[in-house]
């Protein structure tokens, strides 16, 4: 008897069939998913509140601070592009294995770097094999899983997800002021060393093996010309300002523009020889999906932006500790768990909750203008925090399902992947776009916080408009799995 399970030929495809048979270590497996999941997502916040306390130690201009995270969400969207489907050709055990063992070793390498470009190389191969790793757990779930014990396993993801959102950026201030044995920041990265060596040693015990499917082919030519046209947008976007604006920073966005249409071309190309695209050309002609990648690149840009201009203005303009910026942040993360909580219950009003949520978080965003003064402290900043964390919450709840709803049953797949995919994308933009302003007016003290924050509100704004474009309602529950 053996507990490994055999993936379908070819998914799309498969004709219904009695229900999985269930298997034997689902429940270690989907703690073992997590915990990766968890580790991941930790590690994509944790320099936002430790970027200044890094470069004050590495060196390198400001622009480090943004390299952190971008390198990290760049390698993430390159990687995800072609990560789920290296799971289906590889196999998913395998696959998680790798992004499990790599984002160990990018993590030593983040933790022993003796500079700025060392360290945003290590960040670079952290969001690379995070991107082999993540894209395998939900494959797995779907295997592991009867269907009466799907939701339950889906549903525990929700709670862990949002106490790591809380917790990640408090970890990495708490880690970074206690110095443990003169680490300093460092700690924040040699912390997963145990954690994901535990993780890889459960997961060759309990992960299933299951087989790689057949038929499946990977477009690395489609990857690799939708990365290098992300590359040659946000590369200027972060570095322009440092170098003053040359001509070459204004020519390699306009070249991603060629790139990206070559993208395009690259992918209809592919779709009518039969091959496996990455994205399927037929989603484009869908407003719903249209106006789900705009809304979504443009509320993850605004997000991400925001989250790393209030933390460096704690750090850098108020003097916080990463520990008290950090401590000061919660409310914002708690106000997103009880937003995405309330989706729950109002998920039938559709759109409507996506609209609300982009008229309560601008209006959260817009209360913390007149309050981040010299005088600002925690329970000057949590009532507008609170507020820009619930309108957070309630975009992004239902965000997801109410795209997908637009789409037909055989593109969902596709959808998906490409709506994960802008996230990153969108996040590593504001972080680059929104950042850039900010040091650019940092010198002028609260005015650039102040602009800032006047950005990110059009920004909501400008979702609120867009999503007029998204389905009414949301798609039906059983759908989503």
């Amino acid at each position: 008897m053996t507990d490994a399970l055999t993936l379908p030929a070819t998914p799309s495809a498969t004709p219904p069939a009695a229900a999985p048979t269930s298997y034997r270590w689902r429940w270690p497996a989907l703690a073992i998913i997590l915990t990766g999941s968890v580790m991941e997502m930790l590690d994509s916040t944790v320099t936002s509140i430790a970027g200044p306390t890094i470069r004050a130690d590495l060196g390198g201009g400001t622009s480090l601070i943004q390299w952190l995270g971008v390198a990290y969400t760049l390698a993430m969207t390159a990687g995800l592009l072609v990560g789920g489907r290296l799971g289906d050709i590889a196999g998913r055990k395998r696959m998680f294995l790798i992004g499990a063992g790599g984002f160990v070793a990018g993590s030593l390498l983040c933790a022993i770097t003796t500079g700025p470009e060392m360290v945003i190389a290590a960040r670079a191969m952290q969001g690379l094999f995070g991107a082999c790793m993540i894209p395998q757990g939900l494959g797995m779930l779907k295997e592991m899983f009867p269907p009466r014990e799907l939701q339950a396993a889906f549903g525990a993801m929700g709670p862990v997800m949002g106490l790591s959102a809380v917790g990640g950026p408090t970890l990495a201030g708490w880690l970074v002021d206690a110095d443990f044995l003169g680490t300093g920041w460092r700690m924040i990265f040699l912390i997963n060393l145990p954690i994901g060596l535990a993780t890889l040693i459960a997961a060759i015990t309990f992960l299933p093996a299951g087989r790689p499917a057949r038929g499946v082919r990977l477009d690395l030519p489609g990857a690799l010309l939708a990365s290098c046209g992300a590359l040659l947008l946000i590369f200027p976007l972060v570095q322009g300002r440092e170098y003053g604006w040359p001509g070459w920073t204004f020519a390699m966005m306009t070249a991603s523009v060629a790139v990206f249409t070559a993208f395009g071309w690259h992918e209809v190309r592919k779709s009518r020889s039969g091959g496996d695209p990455l994205i399927l050309p037929s989603l484009f002609r869908k407003r719903a999906f249209l106006g789900g990648m705009a809304t979504g690149t443009i509320y993850f840009a605004a997000f991400s932006g925001f989250g790393l201009v209030f933390n460096l203005h704690l750090q850098l303009g108020l003097g916080f500790s990463p520990l008290r910026a950090a401590v000061a942040g919660i409310p914002l993360s708690v106000g997103m768990v009880v937003g995405m909580g309330v989706v729950q219950a109002v998920m039938r009003h559709g759109r409507n909750v996506l609209h609300a949520g982009a008229v309560t978080m601008t209006a959260g965003v817009l209360a913390l203008v007149p309050v981040l003064g010299s005088e600002a402290g925690f329970w000057q900043l949590a009532p507008a925090l609170l507020v820009t964390g619930l309108g957070s919450g309630l975009i992004m709840g239902p965000y997801f399902d109410i795209v997908l709803a637009g789409v037909e049953p055989h593109e969902t797949g596709s959808a998906s992947g490409t709506l994960t995919t802008l996230q990153q994308v969108g996040g590593a933009l504001g972080t680059a776009v929104l950042g850039t302003v900010f040091f650019s007016g940092l010198s002028a003290g609260p005015t650039a916080v102040a602009d800032t924050l006047w950005i990110v509100a059009a920004m909501i704004a400008l979702t609120f408009l867009v999503g007029f474009l998204l389905p009414r309602k949301a798609r039906e529950a059983e759908t989503a799995l």
